[in-house]
């Protein structure tokens, strides 16, 4: 392991593991474990404190660890010496680093899972020309800066060496921080993304293979011939771990099927193994992380294997042992010791030097590959993201006695400045969810004059919970073979937590065949692909499966950027609630209804939210056996014509019987409205409305009802049904009468007065009354419901106050 500079300089008395408490005389502070609990509860609260501060900025978790640490170190807090000699006691370090690097160990097995060596086979020219540009040019300028630096500040270093780490400092690109920065930014699974990330990819072996050359170079014995032995030592490591790992893995992965759990023994196996691997390297002279990063490549990164690892290893890596790590440097991080027009200069020059390597060069290679300008100035500021990475190589130098004090504190502050000015210069440069002109997208709702152009449905899930009655769904919309038919999008919402990594965030991703890696091929353990894949075969459906990795505060954003970009017609939401065993409806997340409500307003099309009851069953239904009973309850108005437009649709498909129930108010009711529950027969009466505004709505209803007459005439499969009620309760048992049907369609806000009067006591206004009747039990029926809100440019503004 590598121990703080401060416990290498001399021995330190040691401390006993644990006291006998406050009441026999003991100060817990001068035992190693509630010491280190001490120092591991103050390091999680200020790292934790500091990013949710940032987070308003968007910068990614690593940066409030670094200044975390610095704080925490002699540059702030430390300027105390009762401080640093109460809560960091020299003699307490050893434990501290020994902790900060076993979470580092894992921290670099994780990162090596996140490399598919697959990936860098099939890496396109310009990712590979863009990462080497962004290697090569910043390693020559850092070479050209350390010997300025040798010839001012460190003098008396290994000169060979020194140049080396400069030279990797300088060129590494953070691809974890990197893969954050671009979900945050909604970049993750665009051709930028993905370019950015295969440079990176690129990028991050090649500086770890220069690491590992730096580290041989960079031992007490300045001997060529022991760097020569250690590091074909540790090339003899690589080539029998490649021998012997992959065999085990592969046959551990066998046994993981999709869905199950895996086996603690080979998780267990796992670890134990990454722990052995950096015994090894640490014996042979290079960090024992080196060890770590190789058996995480070696991993597979097909099935559930690597995601269950990810899951069970990261939580306690990046929230507890991790941010260890930043404190450890911060404590070797003394700013003060930059005093002087000579020292700030310098950090001036490695800063500029850093970010032109890094800048210029990814630019000047994007756009000779014919990258367009914007993106191609995105590119360079994204590349030149450093974080936790470059720590790692500037403690190891700094533990190698390769960086003094001065060098390494100037090194930390331009691995700080570049990774914060990251997302604010990408986000000025490059904004991909520009809005579509207007008058390019003309087909916002479901009603329109022709039935025949394109429909395209934007479908989104959160698991494969939903599938089938969303494929089920999809099916019966498709309506009979017309000149342009149904174009569906299927967006699988992700949220992106402080938990997510950069596995998980790309594997995602890349299995509904984005971002660089199997491009166009998709894996046959994803049921949701492989799902949508035979529904596309089947039907003959254009289905483009697609992720959105996004935080639940704007989630929404992302689904109404993607729907205005695809011009999509409708989009098609998941309740918040899923059915039960015995059949009741149980609040998934309350997220998830925020989310549908966010949608609701600021949609740029008509909108349905699917309360699912199973609708088709458990599996997809095929064309031939299709046979359901759609049902439209009609009381009038724009989202009652949009959901009933939508279910003349469906009843082209030859498997669907449509039924549409209009309900009028009797001639002889009378009275003002009952504001009682339906229950207690509240009698409804004729609102007399401003008198343009209701026989315009009314006309438009008669002429839409007057088409549908036309069209049953020519389809028996239509049949229009006209209740007649005089109160609530009668309403409800009209609508207790078709509880039979599999599907119902209904408006979010329908018109007219019989609607008014139905007061539903549901807890979910975005499904407004009669969708909240349906989704209560009030009405006993297995039936699904599709409540419908088409779209108007005013809808929008009164939203906030319909919901509220």
């Amino acid at each position: 392991m590598v121990s703080s500079n401060a416990t290498s300089g001399h021995a330190c008395p040691s401390m006993k593991p644990t006291s006998n408490g406050l009441f026999q005389g003991d100060n817990p502070l001068d035992f190693a474990l509630p010491l280190a609990i001490l120092q591991i509860c103050l390091v999680v609260v200020v790292t934790r404190g500091l990013a949710f501060l940032l987070r308003p900025l968007r910068q990614p978790r690593v940066i409030a660890e670094i200044i975390g640490g610095i704080l925490l170190g002699p540059s702030a807090l430390g300027r105390s010496k009762g401080y640093l000699q109460a809560v960091f006691p020299t003699n307490s370090l050893t434990v501290l680093d020994t902790l900060a690097n076993i979470g580092l160990i894992f921290f670099l097995f994780l990162a090596g899972l996140e490399l598919d060596p697959k990936s860098l086979g099939r890496t396109g020219k310009k990712a590979l020309a863009i990462a080497m540009a962004g290697i090569s040019l910043p390693f020559a300028m850092g070479i050209g800066t350390s010997f300025i630096l040798r010839l001012t500040i460190s003098k008396d270093v290994n000169s060979t060496a020194f140049l080396v780490f400069m030279g990797v400092a300088l060129s590494i690109t953070a691809f974890p921080v990197l893969a954050r920065i671009l979900a945050e930014l909604k970049l993750l699974t665009t051709d930028i993304g993905r370019m950015a990330m295969s440079a990176a990819a690129v990028n991050d072996v090649a500086a770890w293979i220069l690491l590992a050359l730096a580290i041989s170079l960079s031992g007490s014995n300045t001997s060529p011939i022991i760097s020569f032995w250690v590091f074909l030592s540790g090339c003899i490591f690589v080539i029998c771990s490649i021998l012997i790992v992959p065999p085990i893995f592969k046959w551990m992965t066998k046994w993981c099927q999709e869905g199950e759990p895996v086996e603690e023994m080979y998780v267990c196996a796992t670890l134990a193994a990454v722990l052995a691997a950096g015994f090894v390297t640490d014996a042979i002279g290079i960090h024992a992380m080196f060890g770590a990063f190789v058996i995480g490549i070696l991993v597979p990164k097909e099935g559930p294997f690597a995601g269950a690892l990810v899951e069970k290893v990261e939580d306690i890596v990046s929230g507890l042992f991790l941010p260890l790590y930043f404190v450890s440097s911060g404590l070797k991080t003394n700013v003060a010791t930059i005093q002087g027009l000579q020292s700030w200069g310098l950090l001036v020059l490695v800063i500029f030097t850093a970010c032109f390597g890094k800048i210029f060069g990814t630019f000047v290679v994007s756009i000779l590959c014919k990258v367009p300008l914007r993106e191609s100035l995105a590119m360079a500021f994204l590349m030149n993201t450093k974080g936790l990475v470059e720590l790692i190589v500037l403690n190891i130098g700094k533990d190698r006695k390769v960086l003094n004090d001065e060098t390494f504190s100037i090194m930390v502050l331009m691995a700080l400045f570049t990774t914060f000015i990251t997302t604010p210069l990408v986000t000025a440069v490059y904004k991909p969810a520009r809005r579509v002109k207007m008058a390019d997208y003309k087909y916002r709702t479901v009603e329109r004059r022709s039935s025949n152009t394109e429909l395209r449905i934007l479908a989104c899930f959160h698991g494969s919970r939903n599938i089938s009655s969303i494929i089920n769904l999809l099916e019966v919309s498709r309506g009979v073979e017309k000149a342009e038919g149904l174009c569906v999008y299927a967006m699988h919402l992700m949220e992106l937590s402080e938990r997510t990594s950069a596995i998980l965030m790309v594997h995602k991703a890349r299995k509904n065949g984005l971002p660089f890696w199997n491009r166009g091929l998709r894996s046959g353990s994803n049921l949701v692909v492989v799902a949508f894949d035979a529904f596309q075969q089947l039907s003959r459906v254009s289905v483009r499966p697609m992720t959105a990795i996004s935080s639940m505060a704007d989630m929404h954003e992302d689904i109404c950027t993607t729907a205005e970009r695809k011009r999509a017609a409708m989009i098609i939401l998941p309740f918040h609630k899923h059915q039960r065993l015995d059949g009741s409806l149980e609040t998934t997340r309350t997220d998830f209804q925020l989310v549908n409500r966010r949608v609701l307003g600021d949609a740029p099309c008509s909108v349905g939210i699917l309360v699912d009851r199973g609708f088709g069953g458990t599996t997809q239904v095929s064309a031939s056996n299709v046979s359901y009973v759609i049902t439209v309850l009609f009381f009038g108005g724009r989202d009652d014509r949009e959901a009933l437009a939508y279910g003349a649709r469906m009843a082209e498909h030859p498997g669907v019987s449509l039924k549409v129930i209009r309900f009028l108010v009797k001639p002889e009711a009378g009275g003002e409205i009952s504001r009682e529950k339906p229950e207690a027969g509240g009698e409804i009466s004729r609102v007399d409305m401003d008198g343009s505004s209701s026989t315009r709505l009314g006309s438009l209803d008669e002429d839409f009802i007057s088409e549908l007459k036309q069209k049953m005439s020519k389809d028996d499969s239509v049949k229009l049904e006209e209740k007649f009620v005089g109160n609530a309760a009668e309403t409800i048992d009209a609508i207790h009468e078709a509880r039979h049907s599999n599907l119902f369609l209904v408006g979010r806000l329908p018109g007219g007065e019989i609607a008014l009067a139905l007061r539903s006591s549901s807890d979910s206004p975005e499904l407004g009354p009669v969708g909240g009747l349906l989704a209560s039990s009030d009405i006993s029926t297995t039936a699904s419901v599709l409540v419908v809100q088409q779209y108007s440019s005013q809808v929008s503004l009164d939203l906030a106050l319909q919901i509220g």
